[in-house]
């Protein structure tokens, strides 16, 4: 299961393939791994071997690729970390992850060189960063390749156990931990999404979110097996990747929640600019039905929709279903298993609300240097997900909220998602976010966060009066509504309910 073999594979049975698009790049698979193979040499004459760990701190670009590919082909951990990371909070992941060297992207060595005294595993000639005005104490990412060869390294024995990356948890609600992911289980993520999302060698796949972000891997390993062309986007952009898909002939791509509606609102979304896409995923947090509805019924017969946790807890709605199961995140895949508990551990019948709790072969072996949280989270081979959903009838999967999010208001428990859902229908709201403050009378009471479209004329009293003479329950009543110009987000795109619930209770006296 050396995934480290894929590449040097396809550049010798399918060199001429085009590998992949990135800008005004074109690569074929054989220029691809010279290019990789250079950077594996490189890394090698830096004295780097097998189980040393390479940290990956850059947007989107080629070279964050390469460095994936070159470091698992000589049998390196890699650790990709969002360059939003700034300061001691990047020092401490770098300790924590056991880097050995890093790779930057252009802007950072300021950063790095205010807290690199505290990161003695990391040696001086191991600071490697990209573009800019050359800096003492950091090599050149392209002088460094430039003076190696592009013939193919010696090769090292991988194990399925060997470790592959460290990903590290968001964050959202507390300190980011370290999941660890073998070679095995991405190998597995090649072969079993593959087979989900009905990819080919012939597929064009295109990402347009954070590469540091598990959810890339969800596409990015399946092109990888097949010897798909895989198109990368430096950053995220609606209007331009509407154009993308359509030069490119775009046949798979998987974004987030807001990336999906984004595209939806822009200027130039056309549905027929979209007619090569086979498969449009969503996956991050789930996908509010108003917008779900909207985007089948523009594109019907390629939405799917991905629930998971990166500790290896996957179900799918298969585009095939979504007509039969619209509110539903689908079922377990094959060789996967989903039950839902309740307190001690006890199976709940279906339709009743309890933690989901999953077993795959993605399963993680535990979280990196933390046989604590390991424990707590993996109990008898069953991830605990600490998410809250039902199961219907039919075994599909309900997702209510995270377990984090749920408000608790006069003992009554009250599901952010469920007011979500009324609150988008609202013809001037782009995006809702409900989280709960704290209330003197009631314990806790939800807020409702909104983004509104281009030329919306409502107001936050005017929208808060609309929702609650909608709302299903009395205790579902939002009691205030904050309009922002748009969400904080993490570096994957999700929205960080816990900072907007901080920053508004800190500005804010609410007495409830």
């Amino acid at each position: 299961m050396n995934v480290g073999s894929l590449l040097p594979r396809h550049a010798q049975y399918r060199g001429e393939h085009l590998a992949l698009v990135c800008g005004n790049t074109r690569l074929s698979f054989a220029q691809l791994s010279g290019r990789v193979n250079r950077l594996a040499n490189a890394l090698l004459a830096l004295g780097m071997t097998k189980g040393d760990t390479i940290a990956v701190v850059m947007p989107n670009c080629l070279e964050v690729l390469e460095t994936y590919w070159a470091g698992i082909q000589i049998g390196l951990v890699l650790v990709p970390l969002s360059p939003l990371l700034r300061g001691p909070a990047l020092a401490a992941l770098l300790r924590d992850s056991d880097a050995s060297a890093v790779v930057l992207g252009d802007g950072m060595a300021n950063d790095i060189d205010a807290v690199r005294g505290g990161l003695p595993g990391i040696a001086a000639e191991r600071y490697i960063k990209m573009g800019g005005l050359p800096r003492e104490g950091f090599r050149e990412y392209a002088d460094l390749v430039a003076a190696e060869r592009d013939t193919a390294p010696p090769v090292v024995a991988i194990d399925n156990d060997d470790v592959f990356n460290i990903v590290y948890s968001s964050g959202t609600t507390g300190t980011p931990k370290g999941i660890i992911h073998t070679h095995h289980i991405r190998a597995m993520y090649c072969t079993l999404f593959a087979s989900a999302w009905r990819m080919t060698p012939e597929s064009v796949v295109m990402h347009a979110g954070s590469l540091v972000f598990n959810g890339a891997f969800v596409t990015l390993m399946p092109a990888l097996f097949l010897g798909a062309t895989y198109v990368l986007q430096a950053r995220f952009d609606a209007a331009e990747f509407i154009e993308t898909v359509e030069r490119e002939r775009v046949t798979h791509v998987m974004m987030v929640p807001s990336q999906i509606i984004a595209v939806m609102s822009a200027p130039n979304f056309e549905p027929h600019k979209l007619r090569s896409l086979e498969m449009l995923g969503s996956v991050g947090a789930p996908l509010h039905r108003e917008h779900k509805d909207r985007l089948t019924a523009a594109l019907p017969g390629i939405f799917y929709e991905l629930y998971g946790l990166t500790e290896g807890v996957i179900t799918i709605l298969d585009k095939t279903e979504v007509a039969r199961k619209p509110g539903s995140v689908g079922g377990p895949q094959p060789f996967f298993e989903t039950r839902i508990v309740g307190d001690g551990g006890r199976d709940l019948p279906a339709g009743e609300v309890g933690e989901i709790v999953g077993r795959s072969p993605l399963l993680m072996p535990g979280y990196h240097k933390r046989p604590d949280l390991t424990a707590e989270a993996i109990r008898d081979g069953w991830m605990f997900t600490g998410d809250m959903g039902y199961l219907d009838l039919d075994g599909y999967l309900f997702l209510v909220d995270r377990k984090k999010d749920l408000i608790i208001s006069g003992g009554v428990n009250v599901y952010p998602k469920d007011i979500e859902e009324v609150v988008v229908t609202h013809p001037d709201v782009l995006e809702a976010a409900v989280f709960g403050i704290p209330s003197d009378k009631w314990g806790e009471a939800p807020v409702g966060a909104v983004v509104l479209r281009a030329g919306a004329r409502t107001d936050a009293d005017a929208l808060k009066l609309w929702v609650n003479e909608r709302v299903g329950a009395r205790y579902q009543q939002l009691c205030a509504v904050v309009i922002l110009p748009e969400f904080p987000r993490n570096a994957a795109g999700k929205t960080l309910k816990r900072l907007m619930r901080d920053e508004y209770w800190k500005d804010r006296a609410v007495q409830i």
